[in-house]
């Protein structure tokens, strides 16, 4: 088992009682102070479906929440690094990246204290194109101006894996723009860009103004390179964007993409991350109500897919609770993350 709970011996009363008097007496606001404070989650643009999953669950919750908008992804794993956050959501992609010590995280190393909650819904790698820019498919892009998304955000990093895949950098495009979700659509509509990418559940806010206020389409990204990075990163899978989630006209779009994860610190308060975890799951019908994109997802898949980082010591106990993940099953995983650790590299 990864994590142990050891009784400690109760202490002496007498001085140290009267000790502890003078102590509470001199700060009297501290623990009221500690106990309202509110349970804090990460999420990324106040537009997306990270922001609504935070919310969501903290509508669940039966103490104080807060969705907090961040820059996304790659801020929210530095930030649980740091202790700035107790819990944030992640792409499944970028949370391998923190776990390895890769990438954006290669100058960190790796991420030893993150855990896992658990996966949310899956995030289609999306791409949306002017009507009149003439732009059938990724390859399409070369020379024209494309907004990538901002520093930290889930999408740039996904982004940058695909131009590394397909051979291309930022200096195949005519112009790079780097604005947050929020901003791009309308950068779209004033035909300041070609073409937006989003890493995103759907339908989305930020996609749907795009498709309603300039008559923007979402084509398929597809190709050998596309196949390559699939093969060599088991975090991403192919995906679908359903027809007629926008419009009525909008056909079902092939592309690949990652899930989204909720994520905290190996020293993010245990009982903390038990409430926020039991609450989704004992109100799991409500919570799959509150946007389309969860309408697939199940407890089963929830609790492993996407997950790189290992399952959080007050996630782990509610799942040994509901008799989803036994005892045996941690120790043969823990066997086998030692076995890796320990066989020379090829």
């Amino acid at each position: 088992m990864r994590h142990a709970h050891v009784k400690q011996p109760l202490p002496r009363v007498g001085r140290l009682a009267g000790g502890l008097t003078l102590i509470a007496l001199a700060l009297p606001l501290l623990p009221a102070a500690q106990a309202n404070d509110p349970i804090v989650i990460a999420t990324a643009s106040p537009t997306g479906v990270y922001h609504l999953t935070g919310q969501s669950i903290c509508r669940l919750l039966e103490v104080r929440c807060q969705a907090r908008p961040s820059q996304g992804s790659e801020a929210n794993l530095r930030a649980v690094r740091a202790g700035d956050v107790p819990i944030a959501l992640a792409q499944s992609d970028l949370q391998y990246y923190a776990v390895e010590g890769i990438e954006g995280f290669a100058g960190a190393g790796p991420d030893t204290s993150l855990r896992s909650l658990f996966s949310v819904h899956s995030e289609p790698f999306t791409l949306v194109v002017r009507r009149d820019a003439g732009i059938q498919g990724f390859d399409d892009l070369e020379q024209r101006a494309v907004n990538i998304g901002n520093p930290g955000s889930g999408q740039r990093a996904t982004m940058m894996q695909l131009l590394a895949a397909k051979g291309w950098t930022l200096d195949d495009f005519a112009l790079v723009n780097q604005l947050p979700a929020e901003q791009q659509s309308l950068e779209l509509c004033h035909g300041n860009i070609d073409a937006m990418v989003y890493t995103v559940g759907h339908p989305d806010l930020s996609i749907r103004q795009a498709i309603d206020l300039c008559d923007a389409a979402i084509v398929g990204v597809e190709g050998p390179y596309v196949d390559a990075l699939l093969e060599d990163a088991p975090y991403y899978t192919l995906a679908e964007i359903p027809a007629g989630v926008y419009s009525r006209d909008q056909p079902a779009v092939q592309t690949f993409g990652v899930r989204a994860t909720l994520v905290a610190s190996e020293a993010s308060d245990p009982d903390e991350v038990y409430a926020v975890v039991s609450s989704v799951f004992e109100n799991f019908k409500r919570f799959t109500s509150f946007h389309p994109a969860y309408s697939l997802l199940e407890p089963e898949g929830m609790i492993r897919d996407g997950l790189s980082a290992p399952l959080h010591e007050g996630a782990l106990r509610y799942y040994r609770e509901r008799g989803w993940i036994e005892d045996d099953d941690e120790e043969a995983e823990e066997a086998e993350e030692a076995e890796e650790a320990a066989a020379p590299e090829s």
